[in-house]
């Protein structure tokens, strides 16, 4: 297995661990364990991260992988895509915020907030995870340039 199928199964694994974490938080908090819902928060933001992190460092340097599958899917699987990205964006800036107030203490609003962060959250891992399933088990695309190759034509 080369970095092209290895990097997007551990950054979409992360991604994963991540909603699990989420959802471990979530089920501590509605026992009453403050101190360990919060250990599983900021452990799920620490494994978005790491998702990011692999995700940037990844499309900057290898770059995406293309559409594999029928051409008359791809409008489809492109409009999918488009809808999981804004999610996701969603999903990290609601993340962001209800980490935030946490850390703040302004825990009424913590509360209202990730509730409906937690399900933003939820469907952009799935969605995250439907994605790779499409790109690299169901349909696998070609291997595209890094972008310094792409800007620079070296």
């Amino acid at each position: 297995m080369d970095m092209y199928f290895l990097l997007p199964m551990i950054s979409t694994s992360f991604i994963v661990i991540s909603a699990v974490l989420v959802g471990i938080g979530w089920v501590l908090i509605i026992r009453g364990k403050r101190e360990a819902h919060q250990t599983a928060m900021i452990a799920g933001a620490v494994a978005a991260l790491l998702f990011f992190v692999i995700y940037m460092s990844r499309t900057i340097f290898v770059g995406n992988t293309a559409w594999g599958g029928d051409p008359e899917m791809e409008i489809f699987y492109r409009i999918f895509l488009i809808f999981h990205i804004v999610l996701a964006t969603v999903a990290a800036v609601f993340g962001i915020s209800t980490l935030v107030l946490g850390f703040k203490k302004k825990f009424k609003t913590h509360r209202r907030w990730g509730r409906f962060t937690s399900m933003i959250w939820f469907s952009s891992a799935i969605t995250g995870v439907i994605v790779y399933v499409l790109l690299y088990l169901l349909y696998p695309g070609g291997h595209t340039r890094p972008v310094w190759e792409v800007i620079l034509g070296v």
